[in-house]
């Protein structure tokens, strides 16, 4: 009787069920010594809960421990000299262009006072007159300005006057304003002020940032930082299109051209030339922060510090339109807005290479032939990120002095000295691993990528079940260590999240893991 096979999306669900990836990465491993070959799969590593619910959550989990471990530090981190963290977690966005501006602050905007620099990245220590300590940390909520009166499902009362185009434009430009942000509050403060920070959306669908700010910063010095701090966009006009149905033309030699008279378009260079040399020129875009601003003082002994780390990482795993609700939740005003404002951010420019920038008479920086405009690879241009094509979660250096990497690896650290107390052999965590040489100095084992567009739903049904056998099995070890363990309180396990009282579902811990880069438990 031949075995019962299955269905595919049987052990889809099952996996999703048991915290296994739902999209394996497939790779063919040699073993050069005894010649033997294996599939082994690797996790996805997914942030969507769209692409790999199970990765998705794993990740917001990872980001909730690096939030946890370097909002209320007493002592300076130990960073590491190597690149590597700079890398990793490096600040965000750099500017566009490289060209000298005048660094004269805008009429319209007030000054901010200097403080005396220091080096140090906690906050300051408080003593109550009871005698006892306490280092207060704050939770910050950064807005954009209103674009025209919204309803409170979102949608703008009146469409015909809600300002969409700056709407797009703030949410394409939104991480340079950020930057900013934290300039001027290290700048009026005096230290280097840290951050854990995700950036989100609004019911209207406009980006809005939640900071954990390590450190006490006083309310005023805050509002006087968002009231003043302001990002300009210097590039060439596009206000409006300059070509709309005919579009630019590529030739060889000459970059695009003009579709009638076939003259060559500007230059990027050449279009910033003519910025510059313009006396009377004015920035093309403005960006500020809104009014709304929320503050909260944050003591780490208190249980709303845990609430906040959950609701700062509460949509890491939606997209930002999804974070509005799935397309069938949604209702036809909703539908209508999404689309309005996606039709914007399609053909806005989003940086000098955007292949938009044809729409407007101006070959991009680096041209190259078959560019479109409304088909720019920058995923800020999709229908899913509305704009917000960067990263989502904002670190900065000194927060923890880890990369993502030294967490992930600090969580598996945990579970195998849990096991190995128990007397629990854990797995091998350098099986088949691409560092592990011969006794020649060679590499033993040799890593293949295997297309996923050539594997056969049979191999992908058996690494599925394989890896969904292989989490159980860790699981059911983890589980009996802590039976084992004497006294049970004493046996380390991963820090797994907390209940948000303001809406935020629990998310189930993470269990044992050997490792990530090598299996898919």
């Amino acid at each position: 009787m031949a075995p019962l096979l299955v269905p595919a999306e049987a052990l889809r669900e099952l996996a999703e069920k048991h915290d296994v990836c739902t999209r394996p990465l497939m790779h063919e491993v040699t073993d050069s010594v005894g010649g033997s070959t294996h599939i082994v799969s690797t996790r996805c590593g997914a942030t969507l809960e769209s692409k790999c619910p199970p990765c998705a959550r794993r990740n917001r989990i990872l980001r909730m421990q690096q939030c946890r471990e370097g909002w209320h530090l007493d002592e300076e981190p130990a960073l590491e000299p190597s690149s590597a963290l700079a890398d990793a977690e490096r600040e965000p966005s750099e500017p566009d262009d490289r060209r000298g501006r005048s660094t004269k602050r805008r009429q319209d905007a007030p000054n901010l006072p200097r403080a005396t620099r220091s080096d140090r990245t906690v906050g300051t220590q408080f003593t109550s007159p009871s005698g006892e300590t306490y280092r207060p940390s704050m939770f910050i909520t950064f807005t954009l300005p209103s674009y025209g009166r919204v309803r409170p499902d979102g949608t703008p009362v009146d469409p015909n006057t809600y300002d969409y185009r700056r709407a797009a434009l703030d949410a394409l430009h939104f991480p340079k304003l950020v930057d900013r942000v934290w300039q001027n509050l290290r700048r009026v403060t005096g230290y280097k002020v840290q951050y854990f920070a995700s950036v989100e959306a609004q019911r209207r669908l406009a980006p809005h940032l939640h900071a954990a700010v390590r450190g006490a910063v006083p309310r005023e010095l805050i509002r006087a930082v968002a009231g003043a701090t302001y990002h300009q966009v210097w590039w060439p006009r596009h206000d409006q299109p300059t070509y709309a149905d005919e579009l630019p033309q590529w030739t060889d030699g000459a970059g695009y051209v003009d579709p009638r008279s076939r003259a060559p378009l500007p230059t990027w260079d050449e279009a910033m030339d003519a910025l510059d040399a313009d006396d009377q020129a004015k920035p093309s875009h403005v960006i500020r922060l809104g009014e709304q601003l929320d503050i909260q003082g944050i003591i780490a002994s208190e249980g709303d510090a845990d609430r906040r780390v959950a609701y700062l990482t509460k949509y890491l795993a939606k997209s930002i339109a999804g974070s509005y609700g799935s397309s069938d939740e949604l209702t036809r005003r909703q539908r209508v807005h999404r689309r309005r404002l996606h039709d914007e951010v399609r053909l806005l420019p989003c940086s000098p290479r955007c292949s938009n920038w044809l729409r407007f008479g101006i070959q991009p920086d680096r041209a190259q032939p078959g560019m479109t405009p409304g088909k720019c690879p920058f995923k800020g241009h999709d229908a899913d990120h509305l704009g917000c094509g960067g990263r989502r979660v904002l670190v900065s250096r000194a927060w923890t002095g880890k990369t993502l990497s030294h967490h992930r690896a600090d969580r598996a650290e945990v579970v195998r000295q849990a096991l190995e107390a128990a007397g629990v052999e854990a797995p091998a965590a350098q099986r088949m691993a691409a560092d592990v040489l011969r006794e020649d100095g060679h590499a033993r084992y040799y890593w293949r990528f295997v297309d996923p567009r050539t594997c056969t739903v049979p191999l992908y049904r058996q690494v599925l079940t394989r890896s969904i056998a292989e989490k159980l099995r860790w699981r059911r070890q983890y589980e009996a260590a802590k039976a084992r363990a004497s006294p049970p309180t004493t046996l380390p396990r991963p820090p797994d999240s907390q209940p948000d009282s303001v809406g935020c579902a629990p998310v189930r811990g993470e269990r044992s893991e050997s490792r990530s880069d090598t299996t898919c438990p």
